[in-house]
């Protein structure tokens, strides 16, 4: 299937192939929820923690006596029924990250790429690059483009002018190829991909 190529100021600039195998897949949710669960579950740093019951510092005394107060027998102020007490079933340190089969990972690169192709919001450029790294010459490049919330994906190097440019928009993300993934391209309304993005990933997910 063909696609439009643009420049940055939103000129054409002829039209590239795209694999069918790549970008041509219906998109299925459950694989997407799948990948996308696997990235933020990995994300999670696992350093909450509360301290139980074995770990408060509190008198061991018997509160009350055992029988004919009218209130539930204790033998410990560290019982998490009293203030300063430890907590049940707290959280612990613990790594929250868990395996995903690298070929559930590919085909989600592949199903999110679909879905921006079919949502019609894939835009293929033919280089992301600015003389100087000024925000008002990218705002109305954005602007031209019809660009609000995107993520762009360059080549294996980034142009260090376009980068420091786009620091200063929010809702922009800026990654190289080997970077792409599929939560960053699923948070953004619109994919942009520059033409040697493009060949590395058919290269890379064919």
């Amino acid at each position: 299937m063909k696609i439009d190529v643009q420049t940055l100021q939103a000129k054409a600039a002829g039209s590239i192939e795209l694999d069918e195998s790549v970008f041509g897949l219906e998109p299925r949710s459950d694989v997407l929820h799948r990948v996308v669960r696997w990235q933020l579950a990995n994300r999670q740093a696992g350093t909450h923690k509360v301290k139980e019951r074995g770990e408060i510092s509190r008198t061991k005394k018997k509160a009350y006596r055992q029988k004919g107060t009218g209130g539930a027998r204790h033998g410990a102020r560290s019982a998490g029924i009293f203030v300063g007490g430890g907590v049940a079933h707290g959280p612990r340190v613990r790594d929250h990250g868990h395996d995903l089969p690298k070929k559930v990972r590919k085909l989600g690169l592949k199903h999110a790429l679909s879905s921006k192709l079919g949502g019609k919001t894939l835009i293929v450029l033919d280089s992301a690059e600015l003389k100087e790294p000024k925000t008002a010459a990218l705002r109305k490049a954005f602007a031209d483009l019809g660009v609000k919330s995107a993520l762009i994906v360059g080549g294996e190097t980034l142009d260090e002018n376009f980068s420091r440019a786009a620091r200063n928009f929010p809702e922009v993300d800026v990654l190289p190829v080997q970077g792409i993934n599929v939560y960053d391209v699923l948070r953004r309304d619109t994919l942009v991909l520059t033409k040697d993005a493009v060949e590395a990933l058919e290269a890379r997910l064919k």
